[in-house]
């Protein structure tokens, strides 16, 4: 009886760690954009104040196995400040083909924008419940924002539908998990 005991508070355990795995993992992809470094800022042309321009991304060293790639940009710094209850998501990316090295700047915000080589791409949608990208637009308060652009590397080619946002997404790969990356941007406004 305490043999079943364990095992079933084992699986009960394994199945509230479980979802955490891809979010605690730690990153192995490099993920790099030609505007800014990690760490760098985020140029104005890309903010909702500017002209809301989706940054390039590229991505090296995927893990063996890699059958598509997702992406999901957020800023968890307006949850430290108290602005929002969970990150505000800025763009999310599925259905990318593992053969795809990253994303060009300038990017459509329609569902499945026309890019050579990302085929099948889906422009998820973001914290205004629209496809495509949102560029960094925070108030002028004097704090710092965060932007992680994090690509994660999926053992399976989902075939994910149109329209997921980011809960919907991580709901979706998870179990699929192969490796992620981030690279992470900031942006301030000040008037």
């Amino acid at each position: 009886m305490n043999k079943l005991i364990t095992g079933i508070t084992t699986i009960i355990a394994l199945a509230f760690i479980m979802p955490l795995v891809a979010q605690d993992m730690e990153d192995t992809i490099t993920v790099t954009s030609s505007i800014f470094d990690h760490h760098g800022m985020v140029p104005e042309e890309n903010s909702a104040y500017g002209a809301n321009t989706s940054i390039d991304l590229s991505w090296a060293n995927l893990p063996a196995g890699t059958q598509s790639l997702a992406l999901i940009c957020d800023d968890p710094k307006v949850v430290e400040i108290g602005m929002m209850e969970t990150p505000f998501v800025h763009w999310v990316v599925y259905n990318i083909p593992a053969s795809a090295s990253g994303i060009p700047g300038g990017l459509s915000s329609e569902v499945e924008p026309n890019a050579s080589g990302l085929s099948g791409m889906i422009n998820g949608n973001n914290g205004l419940g629209r496809s495509g990208y949102f560029g960094p637009r925070p108030p002028a308060n004097g704090q710092l924002h965060q932007y992680d652009f994090r690509i994660y590397a999926l053992d399976a080619d989902l075939d994910l539908d149109s329209g997921l946002n980011k809960d919907q997404l991580l709901e979706a790969i998870e179990g699929h998990v192969l490796g992620t990356g981030m690279l992470m941007g900031h942006y301030e406004r000040k008037e």
